[in-house]
């Protein structure tokens, strides 16, 4: 998908304010299945991550801090830092797209806004592989984010700029067979889960 048109989400008769309710309750239901699978997790749960970024050694990549009972890409991350740039987001301000910030396994780090930690020293990058958090994901590759619009906004703006490889990295407990859409949310390229590698298929 990455340097070509995006496809959007399919088109619903449902009003903004329907859809918003929707996935406040898609957002719970996933959140209780990522809990789930988070207190099952093996040690090795970043492996598929590890393999699927093997094709990318080099290219600039963002990662994230894991929060709450997030699957946990800082192995991947690590492996990817010995050969080419890797950073972390940072949330510059409500309604803007993300920053990011170099990231190695020895940057100091403090707490950032909504309990992510960021690196101490800002020292910006910008990535063309985004390893992207979630709480749902469908195989067509679409993803039902925290509610703030972030990551959508923010490959928007990468992706109009160049290409761009977005992927989602969630437990598959977190898979749902349909989720309530808008037009701004930003599909991913790929899913990545602790068991494969899913290539969404054009819907």
């Amino acid at each position: 998908m990455s340097g070509e048109e995006e496809p959007g989400p399919p088109a619903s008769s449902a009003t903004p304010d329907a859809v918003r309710a929707a996935k406040t309750a898609a957002r719970r239901a996933a959140f209780a299945r990522r809990a789930a699978a988070h207190a099952e997790a093996p040690d090795d749960a970043c492996a598929p991550l590890i393999e699927a970024l093997a094709a990318h050694r080099g290219r600039p990549l963002s990662g994230y801090m894991p929060i709450r009972t997030e699957i946990d890409p800082r192995p991947a991350m690590a492996l990817a830092a010995r050969h080419g740039s890797v950073g972390v987001p940072v949330i510059r301000a409500k309604g803007a797209p993300l920053d990011f910030h170099l990231w190695t396994p020895d940057t100091p780090m403090v707490p950032g806004p909504f309990g992510a930690m960021v690196p101490r020293e800002p020292r910006p990058m910008t990535p063309e592989v985004l390893i992207v958090p979630l709480a749902a994901f469908t195989r067509a590759g679409f993803r039902l984010g925290y509610g703030g619009g972030f990551y959508d906004r923010t490959l928007a703006a990468l992706r109009a700029r160049g290409p761009v490889l977005a992927i989602g990295f969630a437990y598959a407990a977190q898979e749902t067979e349909t989720l309530p859409l808008e037009p701004f949310d930003a599909p991913l390229d790929l899913v990545v889960t602790e068991t494969e590698v899913i290539l969404p298929s054009p819907s």
